[in-house]
């Protein structure tokens, strides 16, 4: 079996159409938590929130715990926990990262969302789902995993960000999510195979200290964030 098909493989379970309602479920989740998030919740309450959103949409249980970043924890990567300290301001940025089973197969999904008016913070909000949408279309070009944040630094670099690298992108499939994990989709020297890995994108602000996040699901049928 080559390197690409065993980082590819997928359960005997595995259903594309159960991949795309996940995502679409997942997307849906993010949108109803993000906009349920207001200023002075702690990160704390805000994971909550987003438990109890997950639960009322009757997701399963979710593959990663639920991340949600304030400010200028909107920094800082997966595993790093948030300040204990970090409460959401009148005029703030913020992102939601979550990752629910629908139907035995796994969501991933992450959204940045700005409350009040700065307009820096706006247009980092905006700048990271262009970027998303940017190298999504370099993906169904046939580029490669790694040519994709290869191309993505290059491209926020352009445009006035800093691409977060320690973000790459990874695999999802039908649960359980060790079974398939296949590394970092920006490590993968293949054209990733549609339904099966999330495009992440993580930008910081070249001066103030936050950023955003976005991700979702690479996939043939048209979708913009």
């Amino acid at each position: 079996m080559t390197e690409a098909a065993t980082r590819e493989a997928v359960g005997s379970a595995f259903s594309l159409p159960a991949m795309h309602r996940a995502r679409d479920l997942s997307r849906y989740a993010v949108e109803c938590i993000g906009a349920s998030i207001e200023p002075g919740m702690t990160a704390a309450d805000a994971s909550e929130l987003a438990l109890r959103v997950l639960a009322d949409l009757s997701a399963e249980r979710s593959w990663h715990p639920v991340i949600v970043r304030f400010g200028e924890d909107t920094l800082r990567v997966f595993r790093e926990p948030p300040s204990p300290s970090s409460v959401l301001a009148k005029n703030d940025i913020y992102f939601v990262d979550i990752g629910p089973v629908w139907d035995g197969h796994e969501g991933d999904a992450g959204d940045t969302f700005v409350v009040g008016g700065d307009p820096d913070m706006l247009a980092c909000a905006s700048a990271v789902r262009t970027l998303w949408n940017d190298v999504r279309e370099a993906w169904r070009h046939g580029a490669s995993g790694r040519e994709l944040y290869a191309w993505a630094a290059r491209q926020a670099r352009a445009s006035g960000w800093t691409l977060n690298l320690d973000i790459r992108g990874h695999r999802v499939s039908d649960f359980p999510h060790a079974i398939h994990h296949g590394g970092k989709l920006g490590d993968f020297d293949g054209s990733p195979q549609a339904g099966l890995w999330v495009l992440e994108m993580q930008i910081a602000h070249p001066e103030r200290p936050f950023g955003a996040f976005f991700e979702e699901l690479l996939s043939t049928d048209e979708r913009s964030p």
